[in-house]
């Protein structure tokens, strides 16, 4: 894929955003969060946050932090938004998300918002987050096109790869592998790593975990009919059989990609979907770890924040980036 020049940037001053002269402070990891006397009492306080979440009673206004830098760009079409800390300036790390959304959903402010987490957990610099393109109107391999543009786009910007985190959950996570085997098949170089939340590795919707937490997923799962039939039934691979490793990356090579973090929910659609990630990763000799953690639903991180689950996940990453990154310049 060639790349074009930045064909337009928009700096969006922090009065326009914000329509005052002042932001809040970033965020920062806290120490706990919330802990249950019992499963049962975590899983109703997941259902009463979740039913308020679809009931869209908890909403989410994207505001950017104090001194922080918001640009939204197009890099030969494709639409990309940056955040950049200015308290990491000094830093050589530049992460990249890839957001999720079962490929039909696009970058919304809860990646946003999850954005500036995942500038903070890993001491980068910016965050790229892409916009890609989404089923139906585009189907495979848009997004991955996109993906990889932005990527080469990064390098084309002299970042080295070896700073490069590669954020992607759910449908992101997918696209995230995707990305790597697209990179190894081209002989480009590899980012650092990937940290993989929820992700969706297979397009087959017979794993036991597809059945067995249809409805303790109270996030993926039969409680949120769009994306539970969107994922039992996906559109962005078009014709193409759903054990294609274009589109099932657990049935790929995946011999010579970075090291991978993989975090799942114990109750979620894609729980065993992780699980054989691992085992693959595993067999093709990669650095990997796999994280589930117990009674939580599919990208619980991002939708519930005060959870002590999801803090332990945050500092997870953070001490993963820390493990396998070169010191932090």
């Amino acid at each position: 894929m060639k790349l074009v020049k930045i064909i337009a940037a928009v700096v969006l001053s922090l009065s326009l955003l914000t329509g005052t002269t002042f932001a809040a402070p970033a965020w920062q990891l806290p120490k706990s969060g919330k802990i249950f006397s019992s499963n049962d009492a975590k899983q109703a306080y997941v259902a009463d946050y979740m039913g308020k979440f679809f009931a869209d009673k908890i909403p989410m206004t994207f505001e950017v932090p104090d001194k922080w830098t918001y640009e939204k760009l197009s890099i030969n079409g494709v639409k990309v938004e940056r955040l950049a800390n200015p308290k990491q300036k000094k830093s050589a790390r530049v992460a990249l998300q890839l957001h999720g959304g079962g490929y039909i959903g696009a970058l919304s402010d809860w990646y946003r918002e999850l954005a500036i987490k995942q500038a903070v957990l890993t001491d980068a610099r910016e965050i790229f987050m892409v916009d890609y393109r989404i089923a139906p109107e585009y189907l495979y391999p848009s997004a991955l096109e996109d993906a990889a543009q932005v990527y080469e786009e990064l390098l084309n910007r002299g970042i080295d790869p070896k700073n490069i985190i590669v954020f992607g959950d759910s449908a992101g996570g997918n696209l995230a592998l995707e990305l790597a085997l697209y990179l190894k098949e081209n002989n480009l170089p590899q980012p650092a790593m990937l940290i993989l939340i929820s992700p969706w590795t297979t397009f087959e919707t017979d794993l036991p975990s597809r059945i067995e937490n249809a409805d303790r997923d109270l996030v993926l799962g039969k409680i949120n009919s769009v994306m539970y039939n969107s994922v039992g039934n996906p559109e962005y691979g078009g014709d193409i059989s759903w054990k294609d490793p274009r589109l099932s990356p657990i049935y790929a090579d995946l011999k010579n990609l970075p090291p991978m973090l993989i975090q799942v929910g114990g109750y979620e659609l894609f729980t065993d979907e992780g699980i054989k990630l691992l085992k693959k990763a595993t067999a093709d000799e990669l650095n990997v770890t796999l994280s589930v953690y117990a009674g939580m639903p599919h990208d619980f991180a991002m939708l519930i924040p005060d959870l002590d689950d999801t803090i332990k996940s945050f500092a997870e990453i953070r001490n993963f980036v820390n493990l396998y990154m070169t010191p932090r310049k």
